[in-house]
């Protein structure tokens, strides 16, 4: 069985406050992105997982797609499979890559064994792998509160909008992002926040230059000042709107259409598509 892993954008992220558990509490849309990883399993006489693409850090024992099996494997005892992971999406870009590969493989599991685990049985799972894998279980655009397990269906539809992506090879931790972030002392009122932010989302996208905000972007653009430039020049080349996702470091374009000239992606890894 093989499926595509996809990514995910954060349209707007404010963060509220901070929780007793050491947490924030933020506001946020993610909408789904069909730039893709690839997952292979199939049944074999021992447990088996590789990777090819993108070199990721760390051992298989901590991939997420480990952990996945392994969680399914003692509740329902999975007999082992071989997993290939071909990564494409970039790591450490705010694109929720890795959480994506977690929850697909909760997904497949599921379907590959036959267990009728429902969604909502299988987003209880994925909480456990991590705040952003709930999203990928139904991998439709959501309103995301609490720590970013909170998912309620949001009235978007971007569809027939053109998306360019740029990673400029940057991978920013989201640990260090918060820990900055929490440095500056910065707080703002949670209600009124979030009740603003679902008001401005219902503006035209033209408008969401103006009042569409990441709270990442000043913490990371003053460490990295070059994902301000291709957020500059993503606007030069006519998006509507443009943002870094998440908490970096990864910078997206919304246009009307495709873009004629985007000369600037260099060497940058990037991706080109629709919504």
């Amino acid at each position: 069985m093989i499926s595509f892993p996809t990514c995910k954008i954060n349209i707007g992220l404010r963060i509220l406050n901070q929780r007793e558990d050491g947490y924030h509490n933020l506001v946020s849309v993610f909408y789904p992105v069909q730039w893709c990883d690839a997952l292979e399993i199939v049944r074999s006489n021992e447990f088996g997982f590789q990777t090819e693409g993108i070199m990721i850090n760390g051992s298989n024992a901590d991939n997420l797609c480990v952990k996945a099996y392994n969680l399914l494997q003692q509740l329902y005892e999975l007999p082992p499979v071989k997993m290939v992971l071909l990564k494409n999406i970039p790591i450490g870009a705010g694109l929720g890559g890795g959480s994506s590969d977690g929850a697909f493989t909760l997904k497949m599991l599921n379907e590959f064994f036959e267990l009728h685990i429902t969604n909502d049985e299988l987003k209880a799972y994925a909480l456990q792998l991590g705040s952003d894998c709930p999203f990928f279980i139904e991998n439709k655009p959501m309103f995301v509160t609490g720590k970013g397990e909170q998912l309620a269906p949001v009235e978007m539809n971007l569809s027939g909008y053109c998306i360019v992506i740029l990673y400029p090879e940057i991978a920013v931790n989201t640990a260090w992002a918060f820990q900055e972030y929490s440095k500056a002392n910065n707080s703002i009122s949670a209600e009124d926040d979030a009740n603003n932010f679902t008001i401005q989302l219902q503006q035209p996208v033209s408008s969401w230059k103006d009042i569409i905000v990441n709270d990442f972007e000043a913490i990371v653009i003053r460490q990295h000042p070059e994902i301000e430039a291709l957020k500059k020049q993503l606007y030069a080349s006519g998006a509507l709107y443009a943002s870094m996702s998440g908490s970096g470091s990864a910078v997206y374009g919304i246009f009307q259409e495709k873009p004629e000239q985007l000369s600037f992606i260099g060497n940058n890894r990037s991706y080109i598509g629709t919504l």
